[in-house]
């Protein structure tokens, strides 16, 4: 099947590792352009050796609105126009909400939330004056089944599908499609660090953390990033043309909400 997207550009947040590098990964596979960045530059040359393709790497810290407006005019100027916009960013701090201090609610306000709201902001007019984009949030299954134990990421995520919708709708008639993917538990390092503050509260081993959550999953098995990054792609596609304000659950099965 042929996706489209040979020599589009595509920004994709946080991308050094993890779904984020999943998603760029694939992009370039399908003939994308990929922009990527990252706060640790070292990370992002690594990330360049498993691309395989024209990838541009830029140390960016996602919860900087300086930094986000430098990105995005490198990016043209080194690539050329942005025709896809995958937003993502590492989760917010984990805890239960009476230990979580005002300062870790509005670092991740800015982190989560306030960087897809200025992405778009820099992106969605020159897409909508070429009447062709494709912008795809990276969030969570806890924006439908908030955790316990990720009080800021469930109520931010639970916003950022508000947004969506709303700005899909806005953008709809401009040829721009607006989805977010909602992952679930991925084999990725957040799962791991997730995992470690969950085995240190019950006195367990990480492993012992990791075994319970598969257990739970329909398909007995965490997922992979490149899974969800297959999902991203496709919403990135011309095949994609019709399909917007979408929240999409890539969970193996797991969310049992019908919301």
């Amino acid at each position: 099947m042929d996706f489209g997207l040979q020599g589009k550009v595509a920004m994709v947040a946080a991308a050094s590792k993890g779904i984020g590098l999943a998603c760029a990964q694939e992009l370039a596979k399908e003939g994308a352009i990929v922009s990527i960045c990252s706060r640790n530059e070292e990370a992002l040359v690594a990330a360049t050796e498993v691309i395989e393709g024209d990838a541009h790497t830029y140390v960016v810290d996602v919860a900087n609105a300086k930094d986000l407006e430098w990105w995005v005019q490198q990016t043209r100027e080194d690539c050329g126009q942005i025709d896809i916009l995958v937003t993502n960013t590492g989760g917010p701090p984990a805890g239960k909400w009476p230990t979580l201090t005002d300062e870790q609610w509005a670092t991740g306000f800015e982190s989560t939330l306030m960087n897809v709201v200025r992405l778009m902001r820099e992106v969605s007019p020159e897409m909508s004056a070429r009447k062709w984009g494709r912008i795809v949030h990276l969030t969570s299954l806890v924006a439908k089944e908030p955790a316990p134990m990720l009080p800021i990421s469930s109520t931010l995520r639970t916003g950022l599908m508000a947004l969506t919708r709303l700005h899909a709708t806005e953008l709809a008639p401009f040829g721009v499609t607006v989805n977010s993917v909602l992952p679930g538990h991925t084999d990725t390092d957040r799962q791991t660090e997730l995992a470690t503050v969950t085995a240190e509260r019950e006195g367990i081993t990480v492993e012992e953390v990791r075994l319970r959550t598969q257990a739970k999953m329909p398909m007995g098995r965490l997922a992979l990033p490149e899974e969800i990054a297959a999902a991203v792609v496709f919403l990135c596609s011309d095949r994609a043309s019709y399909v917007t304000g979408v929240n999409l659950l890539v969970d193996g099965g797991f969310t049992q909400t019908f919301a």
